[in-house]
């Protein structure tokens, strides 16, 4: 039955209302996607992206830091840079004074005052900071000590051989009275490559320039140093050096100080 009068106009109407709501969504659904505006796509654009930033690279010398205040030369200093090429002048050279400092010691050997101090004051700590004990190996030989030292190295193992791991007389650290060996107790690794590995080892390496020592003979500085790694081998230069080496990230004082070194005797 369909609809008359009032009630047909008003069906009518609706019908027509459909009508249109249909051709708009059709014409709608036929236009591309709407592009931002320039000025809201300008907006966007504007947009600050954050860049990290860069990490610094350290420098060889801080503010403030004098790198010739001491000599390396002078063989009393206690920045004397001694190795293959930079022989002790003279080479018989013998510190004035040595003390025996109150350690444990494998072989009783004395060093200059000022590296017993501090050698003391770093047993001291890596006790109380980790429970750790330490043992002097080695310190100080004479020119007639490193002499013995490196000739019964040379009949063992051959000339090349010596020269790896023992220095010659007048070229050697020990003779200064700067250097120390260092052992574990108890003892484990001792003058061996595998210290590193030990608690004592590692508390040395991580710690050591606090109280003034360069482990002297890094793993990945041997074409530097002249020398195989030796973990146990720290040489005393000073706080203040310790702490500039550290914060410059330099292992050597080859480097540090631009001086020849290298595995070559001159």
């Amino acid at each position: 039955m369909k609809p008359t009068g009032p009630r047909r106009r008003v069906a009518l109407v609706a019908a027509a209302a459909l009508v249109l709501l249909a051709a708009t969504a059709c014409s709608a659904a036929d236009q591309p996607p709407r592009k931002p505006s320039p000025s809201k796509a300008a907006a966007h654009a504007s947009v600050p992206v954050p860049t990290p930033t860069p990490t610094p690279t350290p420098t060889a010398t801080a503010a403030g830091f004098d790198k010739h205040a001491m000599s390396i030369d002078d063989p009393a200093s206690i920045w004397v840079a001694v190795n293959k090429p930079r022989p002790l002048n003279p080479l018989n050279y013998a510190p004035p004074s040595l003390v025996y400092p109150d350690v444990t010691y494998v072989n009783r050997q004395p060093m200059r005052p000022e590296v017993a101090e501090a050698l003391v004051a770093m047993f001291h700590a890596g006790k109380a900071e980790a429970g750790l004990d330490f043992s002097v190996q080695s310190a100080y030989r004479s020119f007639e000590s490193q002499t013995r030292v490196y000739d019964d190295d040379a009949a063992r193992h051959g000339v090349a051989g010596a020269d790896t791991d023992t220095a010659r007389p007048g070229h050697s650290e020990h003779q200064t009275g700067l250097a120390v060996d260092i052992s574990a107790v108890p003892a484990k690794c001792s003058l061996d490559a595998c210290f590193a590995h030990t608690p004592q080892g590692e508390w040395l390496a991580a710690n050591a320039w606090r109280f003034g020592f360069l482990l002297r003979y890094p793993a990945d500085k041997v074409a530097v140093t002249g020398f195989t790694f030796e973990p146990w081998h720290f040489r005393y230069i000073g706080v203040p050096l310790a702490t500039q080496l550290k914060q410059a990230n330099v292992t050597t004082l080859e480097e540090f100080f631009g001086v020849p070194g290298g595995t070559e005797y001159h």
